[in-house]
Formats: C-alpha cells, structure tokens, sequence
C-alpha cells in the first residue's frame, strides 16, 4: 500500500485513477510515499524518509526545494501542457481586453443612469473613449516557445498577426514545428524593438527573474502592450507602472498583480487564473497520478524535473533502482554487485541529467534485499529502490 498526501484540492479525475486496494490517499498523514500539490509551499517543509517523489499539479515547480529533493533522492514531477491550453486562451483575452478597453468600458457602461441611456444617447456619445486598435496585422513578440509559449504563437497567427519569438533552448524539432508561424530571432533586442504586443512565457530562475526591466522597456516602441501570464517576478513591476504612467507602456495585462497595478486603469489583472480552468485541472491531475504511479509501481519517470526521463517495461522478476552522482565508474560498480550475488541481469538502463544519473536493472528472477544495503555502500548512490 502507498500513501499520498495532497495539499491543495486535486481533481478527482486524476485521483480516481488511483487503486484504492494498492493506494490510500488524504490531505493529511505521516510519512507519506508521495506528495501531490498544487500552489502550497513546501519550501520549509521537512520530509519523511518515506517520501519518493513530489507531483506537482502544474508547470511551475518553484514552490518545492528541487535541489533538497534530489539530494534526498526524492523525484520531482510537474506537467507541462497540462494547462497549455487554458493559459493560451486567457493570453488572447487579456490581450485582447488590454488593447480594446474591454473592462474601462464595461465598467463606464454599468454605472451610467437608466437603462434607456445605456443604449441610447449616452452611449454613443462616451464609447469613442474606449476605441482601441485590431490585434491583426500587428506584431507580437513571444518570449519563450514552450508548451504555453508555442500554442500562444499559433493562437496569434491564426488571428492575423505577425509571430516573432525568441527561445534560445528551442530544439530543432520545435523549431520545425514552428517555423510555418513563428519568425525566430537570436536576440530579444529585435522582439523588443518591433513589436507592438510583447508575451513572456518563461520558466522563473535566476536567468529571467526581473528579465523585463528598465533596460528592456526603454528598447520597446512606444505604446508597446506587455503581457506576463507566465511567473510575476519575471517582470520588474515598479518599472512597468513607471512606464505606464509615462505612456511607453499602453497597458499591461498580468496574472500576477502588484497593489499598485490593481490601483491602475491601464492594467488587466487577473488572480492567478491562467491555469485555472476545470478542464486543466482535470488534465494536470491525471497526468502527475499517471506519473507518479508509474514511478512508485515500476521506477518509471516522466516529467521529472531533477532526475532524467527512462521508462521502459519490466522483466518478470525484481527490479532495483538507482540514483546516483553522474560520475565516471558508478555504472560499473553498480553491476559488479549484481555479480558478486550471482544474479543476471536482464535489462538495463542508464540515464543521466546534469549532476545526477540514474539506473535501471532489471532481472528474471527475485533479488535479496542484501543488494541494496550494498548499492548503498558505494560513495556517490543517493538512493536505491527495490521493485517487487
């Protein structure tokens, strides 16, 4: 039997897909196998020697201590493109409500006198102040080709704009993939310098925190609509109202809204509601239950964001899992146990991702858990499982 501890509440969809006879599910436990979780932070949160893995109901995982986890030989997943979709599709409308006026007009409509004004002459004399310009035939630069980023530019190039991006980790499928749409440039200087619409879909690290700054923000045209539905601090908030106020900036649509944006008519703001959508929810949710089953079942890993992706099926007997520091000679010794206990080993894998590697070894037969307790002798194994 397998504990999940969840926080945050997960889709039934995705918890249904778990054996209720193989697992035992609740928001509150001691020492769980696996955690899944939403937006709650974890940061400071002090782990079971149990715990496996961490399953992250989302994309961004900057609220779980990745490199605590894979020091303590916790795999870490998320789900990327499980919420592409419904954040594709808020981009768009915010994009549109920045540059139409949608919420200033509403807003001007609800409160005029009288229901015959409101469709009267009042009306058409005040709605000239609300006119803003067409999304086709302007440019738009996307800033991140990724799962969000890319069904962004599609989105946009269907609708009659001119698609620019910028990834610098594209790899040369996507960018085939892309190429009918998206004119990709090297430089964020060339987005910043011709587009009249600008969207950030990165990750948040040390690399793009604050990215869209006063640096960036002077290199745009004048009257340039900004969009970040993809982390707040990716984008220097004070100098984007700074540029609001000024006017370089027309509006700002954002998911991730300062107090003194909320206080502006400029600005679009949303409470983190991006990836809200039942139909993400439900696909986040089955896929970190599909992972991490199959990680906890077989060893299998998908998604993870600190160990390497190997998956492949299992032979009839045990399998032992290893994760250990990606160095010269660990393979070898990893096997040389094996031998020494007399066992043959069916299949094998070995993948590796940065600092760390992991191993798969398969067999047809049962193993001792005496291997293990000598997997665990040799300096650099961080973890050892062994699969019934």
């Amino acid at each position: 039997m397998f504990n999940i501890l969840t926080y945050n509440k997960i889709s039934e969809a995705g918890l249904r897909k778990l054996d209720p006879s193989k697992y035992s599910v609740a928001p509150q436990m001691e020492d769980p196998d696996a955690i899944m979780v939403r937006s709650d932070l974890l940061l400071d949160m002090q782990f079971g020697p149990s715990l496996k893995a961490i399953a992250r109901v989302g994309a961004g995982f900057n609220n779980i201590p990745v490199e605590r986890c894979t020091a303590s030989g916790i795999c870490v997943f998320n789900t990327p493109g499980g919420n592409a979709n419904a954040v594709k599709e808020l981009v768009v409308c915010g994009m549109i409500m920045a540059c139409r006026n949608v919420e200033k007009a509403s807003k001007w409509v609800k409160e005029l006198p009288g229901e015959e004004s409101k469709y009267g002459g009042l009306v058409e004399k005040g709605k000239e102040k609300f006119c803003g310009p067409e999304i086709m035939g302007k440019k738009i630069g996307v800033i991140g080709l990724g799962q969000v980023g890319s069904r962004v530019a599609h989105a946009c190039r269907s609708l009659g704009m001119e698609v620019i991006g910028y990834d610098p980790y594209l790899t040369h499928l996507r960018v085939l993939e892309l190429k009918e749409d998206v004119r990709i440039v090297e430089k964020l200087d060339e987005i910043y310098s011709e587009c009249d619409f600008i969207t950030v879909h990165t990750p948040l690290n040390d690399e793009t925190r604050g990215m869209i700054g006063c640096e960036a923000i002077a290199s745009m045209k004048d009257g340039v609509y900004l969009l970040n539905y993809a982390r707040g601090p990716i984008v220097d908030n004070d100098a984007v109202c700074d540029a609001l106020e000024a006017g370089k900036i027309a509006a700002f649509a954002t998911d991730f809204p300062t107090e003194r944006e909320m206080k502006m008519e400029n600005v679009v703001c949303t409470p983190h509601l991006a990836s809200g959508s039942p139909e993400a929810e439900e696909n986040c949710a089955v896929m970190a239950v599909r992972q991490t089953r199959d990680y906890l079942e077989n060893g299998n890993i998908s998604n993870s964001v600190n160990f390497p992706d190997v998956s492949f099926a299992r032979a009839d007997g045990d399998r032992i899992t290893v994760l250990h520091e990606n160095k010269i000679g660990m393979l070898g010794q990893i096997t040389e146990i094996a031998a020494s206990k007399g066992l043959n080993i069916e299949n094998l894998v070995n993948k590796a991702k940065e600092q760390v590697a992991y191993t798969i070894l398969d067999f047809n037969d049962s193993v001792p858990d005496s291997i293990c307790d000598e997997l665990k002798k040799i300096d650099g194994v961080i973890m050892v499982r062994h699969i019934q």
